[in-house]
């Protein structure tokens, strides 16, 4: 099943003006059959091993000051730029 995570960057911004215990999940994890709204979401395999969590940081974030980011301890490969535009799914959609 296709699982699409979203990350609403309307919620991040409208976070950064509140409390930490008044704020609303960030991260939208969709499929074909429901919406699911979190703070974290963990990617995991077929064996239902963590390969990967999506991280919303609000009042902790990388030194970089992104709030939300993607852990890995997996082999990640860069797509270059190029390639991504002429790539067919590259339009955001449900």
């Amino acid at each position: 099943m296709k699982t699409i995570i979203h990350v609403n960057q309307h919620k991040i911004r409208a976070n950064n003006k509140r409390s930490l215990h008044d704020l609303e999940p960030v991260l939208t994890v969709k499929t074909y059959k429901s919406n699911n709204y979190g703070y974290e979401a963990i990617i995991k395999d077929d064996n239902g091993n963590e390969v990967a969590r999506v991280v919303y940081s609000p009042h902790k974030p990388l030194s970089c000051g992104a709030r939300v980011w993607i852990e890995t301890r997996n082999e990640v490969e860069v797509v270059d730029e190029l390639k991504a535009k002429m790539a067919p799914n590259n339009a955001c959609r449900t």
